[in-house]
């Protein structure tokens, strides 16, 4: 039974469940909206083993996700992508413009998407290569390190002496060789020629189309200009990095990993739009919502499914996943344009955090606040000590904090850690005392004038 599991794909063993029990190792709550991109996440799978004929016909179930920030709409959308290893493209929608206008076009995200598939697949087809490369790489730096030497034509030597010539450098090549490996030749420096990538600098005065411009403007200045060797003077460890990414790059086939990265972005893919509900009109016909209703013309074709130019090739964007975020606190998921709307058919609502989510998002996590703040102290030799109520009073206060102020979710305890650590934190290097121990009541005098000075709280946090 172990060694089917082991054969089955990787995307098959990701069931709704799975995603969700991974996402809660990160994310606190919001399980309507982990649900939900769970099920969005499988249905790929999904669709990828319905028969070829009905498998173009299933569209991506996109997703509006409403809710205030910082309860983990951003997070959720990353962690998924990075589960699913497709490449991610987080964006917010108040940088495009309608076309026309100053600003970045729709078509924009498309290419970025396909950048970052690029370079995953890239990066995939290097690591097959990486030990070729890496022997290759030892090769070269060997050839740096002892240079064999070139006889003159007026040297006269006999057979035997040049057999004695090769061994003898034979011996000595693999002597340097275990040396290398062994680490003793760590400190040595060695000078390498690389190429010189950069292109330079031109300032190009245009309203729109920027973006088009940008597709092969490296392509064009490097046939101008041919890339020019540079000398640069290395430890080696480093020289055997940089020759084995030469060597790699030589390896892999680009276009190979192009045809590969636009599948991963036509059928992986994942764009996270944000703020969408600053594009939405808002109920005046005055102002700037001309501007935002272009804009989401604009996106209607790309989430409906078009083809974008990009300098890799087209690519088709009917089954990239859009999530896309918005707080909705003055306009309305229904103030968007009915056609745009009905490309998003899902949509969840994530709940404004309390108090005992701010308790589990300090200690439950793999990456949680607290287990972050007692590695950076561990470096300085202080072991740093939570009381359990010294937590739910920090908890406390960063509700009281958001009620009232501003409602900035998790990202309140981070200000809040900040503020009732900075004396340990400055003067950690100086400390003689090694263990620390934060009680409820230092929580309270570290912070209870902010709780009392609502002003202050305001400035402050």
């Amino acid at each position: 039974m172990q060694v089917r599991e082991r054969e089955r794909d990787p995307e098959e063993l990701l069931t709704p469940k799975k995603i969700v029990e991974e996402l809660d190792k990160y994310i606190v709550g919001q399980d309507e909206a982990k649900r939900a991109v769970a099920i969005a996440l499988r249905n790929r799978w999904r669709r990828q083993r319905v028969p070829p004929e009905l498998r173009d016909e299933i569209a991506p179930k996109n997703i509006i996700m409403i809710g205030p920030t910082g309860v983990g709409k951003t997070e959720i959308a990353r962690r998924l992508a990075k589960l699913a290893n497709s490449p991610f493209l987080k964006v917010e929608a108040t940088k495009f413009t309608e076309v026309g206008y100053v600003g970045r076009d729709v078509e924009s995200m498309i290419r970025d998407l396909t950048e970052l598939a690029v370079n995953m697949a890239k990066r995939e087809e290097q690591k097959k290569v990486e030990a070729k490369a890496r022997e290759i790489a030892e090769e070269r730096l060997l050839d740096i390190l002892l240079p064999r030497k070139r006889r003159r034509r007026d040297e006269e030597h006999t057979g035997l002496e040049i057999v004695r010539q090769n061994e003898s450098y034979a011996y000595t090549r693999e002597k340097l060789r275990r040396m290398l490996r062994d680490g003793k030749l760590d400190e040595r420096y060695v000078e390498l020629e690389v190429t010189d990538t950069s292109v330079p600098m031109i300032e190009i005065f245009s309203a729109a189309g920027l973006d088009e411009m940008e597709f092969n403007i490296r392509e064009i200045f490097g046939s101008i200009f041919p890339p020019r060797k540079k000398r640069r003077r290395v430890k080696v460890p480093e020289a055997l990095d940089i020759l084995t990414q030469e060597e790699s790059q030589k390896l892999i086939d680009m276009d190979k990993v192009i045809e590969k990265a636009i599948k991963m972005t036509e059928q992986k893919g994942i764009i996270f739009l944000d703020e969408i509900d600053k594009i939405a009109s808002s109920g005046t016909t005055t102002g700037p919502d001309v501007s935002r209703e272009g804009v989401q013309r604009d996106l209607l074709p790309i989430v409906e499914g078009s083809t974008v130019n990009t300098k890799y090739g087209p690519v088709r964007t009917d089954h990239i996943l859009f999530i896309a975020a918005g707080a909705f606190n003055i306009s309305k998921p229904s103030d968007l344009l009915p056609e745009l709307q009905g490309r998003f058919p899902i949509r969840v609502e994530l709940k404004s955090l309390t108090t005992e989510d701010f308790v589990k998002i300090l200690t439950k996590p793999k990456n949680a606040l607290i287990t972050q703040y007692k590695a950076l102290l561990r470096t300085e030799g202080i072991e740093l000590e939570f009381d359990d109520d010294a937590i739910y009073e920090i908890a406390r206060i960063a509700t009281i904090v958001n009620e009232r102020t501003e409602d900035i979710g998790a990202r309140r305890l981070h200000t809040v850690m900040e503020k009732l650590l900075d004396d340990i934190l400055f003067n950690a290097p100086d400390m003689e005392e090694k263990v620390i121990r934060i009680t409820k009541k230092y929580v309270q005098e570290k912070l209870s004038d902010i709780i009392k000075d609502e002003n202050l709280s305001r400035y402050i946090l």
